[in-house]
């Protein structure tokens, strides 16, 4: 069985445990990481060591780096429905997998780390108001692009770009902030919440 070490509440392991549900993968989870057992031990840095969840072992397959988990488990485990073997379409799902990962990580982790984590490191009003110009920026990107398709942010069927996006959209909507009005986004969070490997997993690791 597909062994997943990290907690529950990292929006990193939370991809991998939403792709499991949505391929239908059977895993066991451990806890590792902040709180629970230290990834700073040789036992783990000897799996990454970048000290980092989540990292998953398949038999003697061992993978760190939540997006590449999230594709090998879709082409190892007959997840062509989400991750599709056509070069274009496959082209179009990694696409907005590595901006979320680049781009839109990017523009929310300074507010999120002032606002939700209360860094001290993160308190200035300038470089706050800025980040969150800058995440709403993106967002309206997302935005535009969910209108377009008029579903998902791939095109108009579920596919794994929506797992590491939807993530990004809960984070959104459930930091202290001030939310244009996006109302793409909104039916986007609407529809993501009817499926349920996003209720079990989709809002920080609690049904």
């Amino acid at each position: 069985m597909l062994r997943i070490l990290g907690k529950a509440s990292s929006i990193n392991v939370r991809k991998v445990l939403w792709a499991c549900v949505e391929i239908g993968i059977p895993f066991e989870r451990e806890d590792w990481g902040t709180g629970f057992r230290s990834t700073q031990t040789p036992e783990f840095l000897a799996l990454n060591p970048n000290a980092m969840v989540p990292v998953i072992q398949d038999d003697d397959f061992i993978l760190w780096e939540s997006n590449s988990i999230i594709r090998y488990l879709a082409s190892r485990y007959n997840g062509a429905h989400l991750y599709p073997t056509e070069a274009r379409a496959k082209a179009r799902v990694d696409q907005w997998i590595d901006w979320q990962a680049s781009d839109l990580n990017k523009s929310w982790s300074y507010a999120f780390m002032s606002l939700v984590r209360h860094s001290p490191e993160h308190q200035d009003s300038q470089a706050l108001a800025a980040a969150c110009s800058n995440w709403s920026r993106h967002m309206e990107i997302l935005d535009r692009q969910l209108d377009s398709t008029g579903a998902y942010v791939s095109g108009d069927e579920f596919s794994l770009a929506d797992v590491p996006i939807g993530l990004s959209v809960n984070r959104w909507f459930e930091t202290p902030l001030a939310h244009p009005n996006l109302p793409a986004v909104s039916d986007y969070y609407e529809r993501l919440s009817r499926r349920p490997g996003y209720r079990l997993y989709g809002r920080n690791g609690t049904p």
